[in-house]
């Protein structure tokens, strides 16, 4: 099973990972910061496991990242 990992804290909002994905990020009203949902944090590292199934669709969002602070495994 593949994994995103998003570096949150160098995250910087542009939100190109909501409007690719908006069932699995959202836009913090707080900080403006992209927020990946359903996801463990760790020190301001979160990881999501997701199925197959959206793993392309995961690396084209990775891709569009201007910062590359989305990764996946």
């Amino acid at each position: 099973m593949a994994k995103i990992i998003h570096y949150r804290n160098k995250c910087i909002g542009c939100g190109i990972c909501f409007e690719q994905q908006p069932l699995i990020w959202r836009m913090s009203k707080k900080d403006g910061k992209a927020t990946l949902l359903k996801s463990i944090v760790k020190k301001e590292i979160a990881i999501l496991a997701i199925n197959q199934s959206i793993v392309f669709a995961s690396e084209e969002v990775a891709k569009a990242c201007p910062v590359k602070v989305i990764k996946i495994v």
